[in-house]
């Protein structure tokens, strides 16, 4: 009898549409055994460790948002650069998802502005390499915990256009300040035209169905300029926060900080 033909090898995957490591899939499908899931716990547990040690020494953080799909050429890539460059001047380390397009063209004008310029990079199906002006970066599994650092070590959030993954990371900030699991940092939109018809849609359909409060639309500011997103941030981080975490944690020989 002969053997059963082998089946043809799967096509790529589509950027975004899955992942490579065939754990996070089985990870995902339910419940399972619970040793697999005491793995799976210490395994975001380090990730998290691991996170939290390398950032903790960054600075006072501004996170930037956007897409990876603009490449350099394309005004939105311009705007991201001064973005970037303003933030740096302003006194703040620049963090973003660390890949290309407008988070590399942020994380650009940090560099080239003198600044300290950070990575939070995420493995997906179709490689995502950080780009080439980070100072510092990680990379991470799971989306979550990339999230969790890009809120965690910021005093404000400047959301570029993007798409899905730009607008998850948007409206997590979002519900965090409005239902006050952090505070009132800024959120600036950057690009009017671009952000109109969502703002319209949250003014328009939410607002007037009352899914959120009429204030709601107040949590986050929208603007053209790189100029005035940064003044918006910088007066508030002076005003409001102090533009400071508190005491400068002091590098512990022991822990092996470096």
């Amino acid at each position: 009898m002969n053997p059963p033909a082998s089946s043809p090898p799967e096509p790529a995957v589509p950027w975004g549409k899955g992942s490579r490591d065939q754990s996070e899939k089985y990870f995902l499908q339910g419940p399972h055994h619970r040793r697999h899931e005491l793995r799976q716990a210490f395994r975001i547990f380090a990730e998290c460790i691991r996170g939290f040690r390398v950032l903790h020494f960054v600075g006072p953080c501004v996170t930037v948002f956007g897409s990876a799909r603009f490449p350099e050429g394309h005004p939105f890539y311009a705007l991201g650069r001064a973005v970037g460059q303003r933030l740096a001047e302003a006194g703040f380390t620049v963090m973003t998802g660390g890949g290309p397009g407008l988070m590399e063209a942020a994380n650009r004008g940090a560099r080239e502005a003198g600044g300290r310029s950070i990575g939070c990079n995420i493995r997906l199906p179709v490689e995502q390499r950080p780009n080439a002006y980070l100072d510092r970066w990680l990379e991470f599994r799971y989306f979550f915990v990339r999230k969790l650092m890009l809120i965690k070590y910021s005093y404000a959030f400047v959301a570029l256009p993007g798409g899905f993954g730009t607008l998850d990371e948007l409206f997590e900030t979002l519900v965090l300040i409005q239902t006050k699991k952090v505070k009132d940092f800024p959120v600036i939109l950057v690009g009017r035209e671009y952000w109109a018809p969502l703002t319209e849609f949250l003014s328009d359909r939410l607002v007037r169905s009352e899914t959120i409060s009429p204030g709601d639309v107040n949590l986050f500011s929208i603007t053209d300029s790189a100029e005035e997103a940064v003044a918006l941030i910088r007066d508030r981080a002076l005003t409001q926060f102090g533009f400071t975490y508190g005491p400068r944690a002091k590098r512990r020989w022991w822990l092996m900080e470096r």
